[in-house]
């Protein structure tokens, strides 16, 4: 338990700065009207992070560092996603 809870933390901890930023800026997108890229990549991060972690678990024959490393990834994405996708959507009617 305590080499898994140390595992999670090394593998996805970075990660959790890049949902915090996903965050904040989706509700700053909800407070502008301008929902649709967040609320995507908050699905894309579901669906990466489900099907990665399905598939190096189940197909690939990963431990938990490969789920580790889906939840991370889809960490990221939904923070980096949402970052870009505010930068490059106008925030004017």
């Amino acid at each position: 338990m305590f080499d898994a809870g140390m595992r999670y933390l090394r593998i996805v901890g970075p990660s959790y700065s890049l949902y915090g930023i996903g965050l904040a800026l989706y509700f700053a997108s909800q407070g502008a009207g301008r929902l649709a890229w967040p609320v995507g990549f908050g699905c894309g991060r579901l669906v990466l992070t489900g099907a990665g972690g399905a598939l190096s678990a189940y197909w690939l024959g990963g431990g938990l560092d490969s789920i580790y490393a889906s939840m991370a990834a889809g960490l990221a994405l939904l923070g980096g996603g949402t970052a870009l996708a505010i930068r490059f959507t106008s925030w004017r009617r």
